[in-house]
């Protein structure tokens, strides 16, 4: 495990690997967020006039956990799969990222959720992006609550299989488990205020569609929530005795280590 909340290696911004994980972080945010995305305007055109029908959250809760799944395992081995701000938030506090790496992903995972919609304007012969924004009846604050609850729950996943150091052959699952937990999460808040769990998911959206409702509500409750999992995985969950000298030698980093 790297030193913790580490700023980063004085040639680490411009190092080829921060680069190649920028750009795993860009494309498999843009990938998440074009079917994430594309599914709700999907959802939009079949159900004009009637509205959208309970089996269309089903729809929307598969795409984003199927493409968050081949998100994550394209991206995991370059960058960690993060394609979530959130994430590497979590990872930052965790001190398993450093501040610069932190700084690129944020940018890639944010320019490619732009490009994914402004790709999805242009396919959808111009639909606007329809974003995130809490349903009538429900306060911002509830909003609020509703994002920190669902991403804790995505982050702590995130840490249990992919970044625990006992998680062993769990690893393997991780872009699996991750899928499912964020698909599940929709089913529980997709009604309320549709669950983004994700600031770059939401971010792209409302840029290009010019829909600034609650906005604030999906960085302020991903980053609330993906900091408190981060906080209690990391120093409660894994054991904090001191590792032998010796089993520090010899181990490269992984891509989150850096």
């Amino acid at each position: 495990m790297p030193r913790r909340h580490a700023f980063g290696r004085a040639d680490e911004a411009t190092h080829p690997d921060s680069m190649r994980a920028a750009l795993a972080e860009f494309v498999s945010t843009f990938v998440f967020v074009f079917a994430g995305e594309g599914s709700v305007l999907a959802l939009d055109k079949l159900y004009k006039e009637t509205g959208p029908l309970a089996s269309g959250l089903v729809v929307v809760a598969l795409a984003h956990a199927l493409a968050l799944f081949s998100a994550v395992a394209s991206s995991i081995n370059i960058s960690g799969g993060h394609v979530n701000p959130a994430v590497t938030f979590g990872s930052l506090v965790g001190g398993r990222i450093s501040v610069i790496r932190a700084v690129y992903y944020w940018v890639a995972q944010l320019l490619g959720s732009i490009v994914a919609a402004l790709l999805l304007r242009l396919v959808t012969n111009g639909m606007r992006p329809v974003g995130f924004h809490v349903q009538s009846g429900d306060g911002e604050v509830h909003g609020l609550l509703m994002e920190t609850a669902l991403t804790f729950g995505v982050v702590y996943t995130v840490y249990a299989t992919a970044l625990d150091p006992k998680r062993g052959s769990l690893g393997i699952i991780a872009p699996l488990a991750i899928g499912f937990i964020v698909g599940a999460n929709i089913l529980v808040g997709g009604p309320f205020d549709g669950a983004s769990m994700n600031p770059a998911r939401a971010f792209g959206p409302a840029l290009i569609g010019w829909r600034w409702r609650n906005h604030w509500i999906y960085w302020v409750g991903p980053f609330l929530g993906g900091g408190l999992a981060a906080l209690i995985y990391e120093y409660i969950v894994i054991p904090t005795e001191p590792v032998p000298r010796h089993a520090h030698q010899h181990q490269p980093l992984a891509p989150e280590d850096y």
